[in-house]
């Protein structure tokens, strides 16, 4: 049996529409990578109990993180409520286990298009992301060999 609303949550339901935009952009780079000069920045909640990541990037990133599915990525696997993806950090190939619930934020810079979704309840807006980190299955190298890592501030909304 369904639950009786006494009212409608259009904030839900515009999240939930918003986030099967996600779900649509990353089954297209799923079918046949990203076209053109598309690309994703997705920022998403590590702490949240079905992500799912190897311990030292928990460690590293213990309640947040940004990765970047660019040119180079392998086995994107798109399901109902999650992704799963393998991206390489500094040269070590790790898969990532993402659900949806768990994503704050995507964009695609090329497209100039992002979206922020509301902090799941108990959170507080005042939280601060950690500092994000890029990943791409090779990782374009800095001079030392090291991954390097860019700054997203400019795409978010103030």
């Amino acid at each position: 049996m369904t639950d009786f609303l006494t009212e409608i949550n259009y904030d839900k339901l515009i999240e939930k529409a918003l986030k099967n935009v996600v779900v649509e952009a990353l089954k297209i780079a799923e079918r046949q990578g990203l076209p053109g000069e598309n690309h994703f920045y997705i920022t998403f909640k590590t702490n949240h109990p079905l992500t799912k990541i190897s311990g030292q990037l928990k460690s590293q990133y213990p309640t947040e993180m940004t990765i970047v599915i660019q040119h180079q990525f392998s086995n994107l696997f798109v399901e109902d409520k999650q992704f799963s993806i393998d991206l390489s950090f500094s040269g070590i190939p790790q898969t990532l286990t993402i659900p949806y619930d768990a994503i704050t934020y995507f964009a695609d810079p090329y497209a100039k298009f992002g979206l922020s979704f509301n902090m799941n309840e108990g959170e507080t807006q005042e939280e601060q992301p950690e500092e994000a980190v890029f990943a791409e299955e090779q990782p374009k190298k800095a001079s030392n060999g090291i991954a390097s890592v860019v700054s997203i501030d400019a795409f978010r909304k103030k």
